[in-house]
């Protein structure tokens, strides 16, 4: 019960700095706008609140909130919580505390069908969703095609799973940097290392929509079955013994987990780290039932992006890093930490 309580408080704590941390980096730029100001032009694009707030800000203002930094806040703190979930459902699918989508080759995958994509007009008919769409199909090839190399007698052998999704890794890489050396056009949009290093400066609201929507449906799958996946954790035997179907589960997990990692890596490229480290913190706070562990290291995996962007496009401005050097930059450490703490 008092395990139940402080995962209650802390789930409280963090919606209170997502909604705090959301304010702030919208305000934060080249152009400082108070929080104050942010929160009401937001709010006063809410239904029911438009008539509530006096108009004290100028158009340029308004302009940089509503059609600048908030598509991209909003769109970091999304892709922060896809990560965190996918993370924590890798984890107990290979249950191993070390694997991310990057080390089954699963964003590398679907940056590089998404790549190819842009060169052949697959799905050019989906306009802005292209990416989204051969980013998820990319995601769902890898995970199938590692799937399927690690079956051993009808059963999944992790080992084999975790190999071949290494061997993956690298291949689709190498795809990756060989079309956007050979290709002008995929090349100037990876000059600035989004497939492999992520970015949220081309953030608009009409990118959002279908590829948002997509990161909560698979997310909500996911936390429905939180039971299960606490079942996988303790080994096949066990899960079969309490009634779950561990083939059918697996698979469940491989397809909504393919599905956040397509489509967060259509619309941010690869961002390390985030899917390794919060889901280590949130056990770490809250133990291993995922009930409590999901939604506190979605919340965190959201928060860390957000200031990971800041930093980003604050360090060294006008001139902006990619957000994946900075999640590494702090994620590496903390990580080395956590293993020479015996956390890990």
């Amino acid at each position: 019960m008092q395990r139940k309580r402080r995962a209650a408080a802390l789930v409280l704590a963090l919606s209170v700095a997502s909604v705090t941390s959301l304010v702030l980096c919208v305000g934060i730029g080249p152009v400082f706008i108070n929080p104050g100001t942010v929160a009401r032009i937001i709010l006063s694009n809410l239904p029911g609140f438009s008539e509530r707030f006096q108009t004290d800000w100028t158009q340029t203002e308004y302009a940089i909130v509503m059609l600048t930094r908030l598509p991209r806040v909003l769109l970091g703190f999304c892709v922060g919580c896809a990560l965190a979930f996918s993370g924590v459902s890798m984890q107990t699918l290979v249950r191993n505390e070390l694997a991310d989508p990057y080390i089954l080759g699963v964003s590398y995958g679907a940056a590089a069908f998404a790549s190819v994509g842009i060169i052949t007009g697959l799905f050019s008919f989906m306009g802005v969703y292209q990416n989204a769409v051969n980013g998820c199909i990319g995601a769902a090839l890898s995970m199938l095609c590692v799937y399927f190399y690690s079956l051993h007698r009808g059963r999944m052998n992790i080992d084999q799973l975790l190999l071949g999704g290494i061997a993956l890794s690298l291949f689709t890489k190498a795809v990756v940097k060989v079309v956007a050396l050979t290709n002008p056009q995929v090349f100037l949009h990876s000059t600035s290392g989004f497939w492999t290093q992520g970015g949220l400066a081309g953030s608009r609201w009409a990118y959002m929509g279908w590829p948002i929507l997509l990161m909560i449906v698979c997310a909500l799958l996911l936390a429905l079955r939180f039971r299960s996946l606490n079942a996988l954790v303790c080994g096949d035997e066990t899960a079969l013994t309490l009634g779950v179907s561990v083939s059918r589960m697996q698979k469940g997990v491989m397809l909504a987990t393919s599905g956040i990692i397509g489509v967060t890596v259509s619309v941010s490229g690869g961002i390390g780290f985030v899917g390794l480290i919060a889901p280590h913190v949130a056990r770490m706070l809250v133990g291993s039932d995922h009930r409590r562990v999901f939604p506190v290291a979605a919340l965190m995996g959201g928060v860390f992006v957000l200031w990971c962007d800041v930093a980003a496009r604050m360090l060294f401005a006008p001139e902006e890093l990619s957000v994946g050097i900075v999640t590494a930059l702090v994620g590496g450490p903390a990580f080395l930490w956590m293993l020479r703490k015996k956390v890990v």
